[in-house]
């Protein structure tokens, strides 16, 4: 026995943990004699200070078998701990007389230090081996390369000591499980049964006559449980253990250890075991991006950084960059590693689980491919037609037991991303992609068109879920947007975030919108003109007044160009121009606009229509802020009637009109009146948007100030200190609703604490 095994057994016999047999090996090999403990820890990737930890519990581990370790210090525990573990293995008299061989044929592994982000794992399967007759590794993630055999290989090495009867390591997909199990006794215990007897009786020979002790039988890589593992297991006996490794899913009848990928410190970790430590250090987070990149599959991890190791010129950022580009296809990932024992690249390893779907599953893998990277909200329930309901649930049955996609809750299920791309390679090796993506677009489209200009919570909650992929049909594949459905993806994401107030992550799809629409449709065209417009007024929300000016007037000329001067979008047109005119003082003008835009909505639309109760309300708002409130008050009444008439009591529509009125007469000192209609308007907007939107903060704000001029200061505090933290958090802090908010506050502690 080699020492380096005889050491691997001394920490198992001892009951080393992982992290203390890495240190204990480390430190005992005879190479290592002269390093200090500084350079061991660097070379096991942790601290010195943490392998000196690890040592100190292997010394009190030993000093059970060793009562001298108890007495010595540091230096002197190590040299009698390795004198006494030189003469046991010499066959000292101190050592047992000899040192029993246990039969095994496990692979070769990688060195146990290298082995890492498994500990857990590594003593979960053992905890499970001594409770349970047999036990299934199975990668949760649904992969090749996570690690399934490399895990088992692991633990057979590491426990070897426990299962002195012997570790018989079976490949189900090499000759006969049978047969490997006669040439393993055979060559091990000299066991031959008769050429002429059944197979179960050879077995039963074999099983009856086999070494004593615990005995670990391990059937890698299985795919058919009842061919390849079920007619050569050994008798219902204590002593057996039965671990197997395989892609599939079993049923809940046998004990499984879900296997999945790294953590992201693990991986980490992988890639710091296998690259350099400087190099690593020089770009750190281009390295977690790569890690990121591959999944965390620690197939991919390893080899990534062999590729690196192979070239030392070449800096992580440019590798990260051409592994974006060329994806599964990068050389990196695409081939086996020649020094590695597994004989597949990432896209290959991959192959092996795709091969063995049906034509309808692989359709359905490749469906979901073009989902965004996260949750997918998929329910076949939805599906109207019962047979094809059938075929999509068989299909997701298939790629789960395949664990090709994971299932996440009820109707929700996720892609590894390197799964992805792998079954988007394939989607597009086949025919039928364009028709693919052009359904999936058509769908993400139809949920996108749910989504309102002003969502409510209850719209935010149940759209969500969705978002991300919306964005991903926007992103990615625009070029299968019909051209009449172009612009609806992206306009529809900045309602869900412009709706939040949200306008930071609003305003890039409005661009984008913009720019997609003058590239497909040409620069006179009336989704160009909807994208200015909705631009400007996002401008025109987050205060950037000098920016949503020339959008909207361009809107408005192209407008006024494509459909003439009478027509319902020119009237809308004019009414931001107003409000904008009105937020920037520019009253006379904005009274003219808004009276055109109502005028114009009376002549298409009739006196009853929501947009006619908006006109009415704006141009109220107007004549308020200038004093004017004789002709104010009529206006706001008319519109909240009109809104409550149409839209209903719980309608963005009627909060503002409540506001409006409240507000009018609170400048008319109407106090009696104004208070129950802030209070009203606050709580439909609260119910309506929740307790953190602009529109509450401003709402808190009115009611803070009817608080503040009637003298109710300590109601109005608190208000005002709601308000003003609402609108940075949403608004941020130059907002200029955020500055109103706050100088209205300034205002009122000066006043209330003079």
């Amino acid at each position: 026995m080699q020492w380096a095994d005889f050491l691997a057994n001394e920490a198992a016999t001892n009951s080393l943990s992982p992290e203390q047999t890495a240190a204990f090996v480390e430190r005992l090999k005879t190479e290592n004699s002269g390093k200090s403990e500084a350079k061991l820890a660097s070379e096991l990737n942790i601290g010195a200070a943490a392998f000196k930890k690890r040592m100190a519990e292997v010394y009190d581990k030993f000093a059970k078998s060793y009562p001298e370790l108890a007495t010595s210090n540091s230096r002197g525990k190590l040299e009698k701990l390795r004198a006494c573990l030189t003469n046991k293995y010499n066959g000292g008299q101190d050592a047992h007389p000899t040192i029993k061989e246990i039969y095994q044929n496990i692979p070769p592994a990688v060195p146990f230090e290298k082995f890492v982000g498994r500990e857990a794992e590594l003593e979960k399967l053992h905890q499970q081996l001594q409770t349970s007759r047999q036990v299934a590794i199975v990668a949760v993630a649904g992969m090749g390369g996570v690690g399934k055999t490399e895990l088992a290989t692991q633990y057979a090495k590491h426990h070897l000591q426990n299962y002195q009867g012997g570790v018989c390591w079976l490949s189900a997909q090499g000759i006969d499980v049978g047969i490997q199990i006669f040439r393993f006794a055979e060559l091990k215990f000299q066991l031959i049964a008769p050429d002429d007897w059944e197979l179960a009786d050879r077995l039963r020979y074999c099983w009856q006559n086999w070494q004593q002790g615990e005995v670990l039988l391990v059937f890698d890589n299985v795919t058919d449980y009842k061919t390849q593992v079920q007619p050569y297991l050994p008798p219902e006996s204590p002593r057996f253990k039965v671990l197997l490794t395989t892609r599939l899913g079993f049923d809940r009848t046998l004990p499984q250890l879900p296997l999945g990928v790294l953590k992201p410190l693990a991986a980490m970790k992988l890639l710091k075991s296998l690259v350099e430590r400087e190099r690593l250090k020089s770009e750190p987070w281009v390295a977690r991006e790569i890690c990121k990149f591959l999944g965390y599959l620690p197939l991919a991890l390893e080899l990534v950084g062999r590729y690196l190791d192979t070239m030392p010129d070449l800096s992580l950022e440019t590798l990260l960059k051409r592994l974006e580009k060329k994806r599964l296809e990068h050389e990196a990932i695409a081939k086996a590693n020649s020094l590695m024992r597994y004989e597949y690249g990432v896209a290959e390893a991959f192959a092996l689980s795709w091969e063995q779907l049906d034509e309808n599953a692989q359709g359905v893998g490749c469906w979901l491919s073009l989902y965004a990277l996260a949750d997918i909200p998929f329910s076949v329930e939805a599906i109207e037609d019962d047979e094809e309901q059938e075929l999509w649930e068989k299909a997701i049955a298939e790629l789960r037991k395949l664990h090709l996609i994971q299932w996440q809750s009820k109707g929700i299920y996720r892609l590894h991303p390197l799964i992805r791309q792998f079954f988007q390679m394939k989607l597009d090796e086949s025919s039928e992609a364009d028709k693919v993506k052009t359904n999936l677009t058509a769908q993400m489209v139809k949920v996108a068109k749910q989504i309102p200009q002003q969502p409510n919570r209850e719209d935010i909650l149940n759209l969500t879920p969705f978002i991300s992929h919306i964005a991903e049909v926007a992103t990615h594949l625009s070029d299968y947007l019909r051209d009449e459905d172009l612009i609806q993806p992206f306009t529809k994401l900045a309602w869900f975030y412009q709706g939040q107030g949200l306008y930071q992550q609003a305003e890039p799809w409005y661009k984008l919108c913009k720019q997609v629409a003058e590239n497909r449709l040409g620069l006179e065209h009336s989704d160009v003109a909807t994208s200015l417009s909705n631009l400007a007024e996002l401008y025109r929300f987050a205060g950037r007044y000098s920016e949503a000016e020339p959008l909207f007037q361009q809107a408005l000329a192209l407008w006024k160009r494509l459909l003439g001067d009478n027509h319902l979008n020119i009237a809308a047109s004019l009414n931001n121009l107003a409000v904008l005119y009105e937020s920037t003082g520019r009253y006379s003008e904005a009274e003219l606009m808004y009276q055109q835009a109502l005028a114009l909505n009376k002549r298409l639309l009739g006196d009853n229509h929501s947009d006619v109760a908006t006109g009415l309300n704006n141009l109220g708002v107007l004549y308020g802020s200038t004093g004017r409130y004789s002709e104010a008050e009529p206006l706001f009444q008319q519109a909240s009637e009109l809104s409550k008439r149409l839209l209903g009591e719980n309608h963005p529509d009627v909060a503002t009109s409540l506001n409006n009125l409240a507000g009018l007469y609170k400048s008319t000192k109407r106090y009696s009146e104004a208070e129950p209609l802030y209070q009203q308007a606050l709580a439909l907007w609260k119910r309506l948007l929740g307790d953190n939107h602009p529109n509450v903060a401003i709402s808190l704000n009115n009611l803070a100030g009817f608080y503040k001029s009637t003298k109710r200061y300590s109601e109005a505090k608190p208000l005002f200190e709601q308000a003003l933290a609402i609108c940075e958090c949403t608004l941020g802090v130059g907002h200029p609703d955020t500055m109103a908010v706050r100088k209205n506050y300034a205002s009122f502690l000066r006043e209330a604490y003079r």
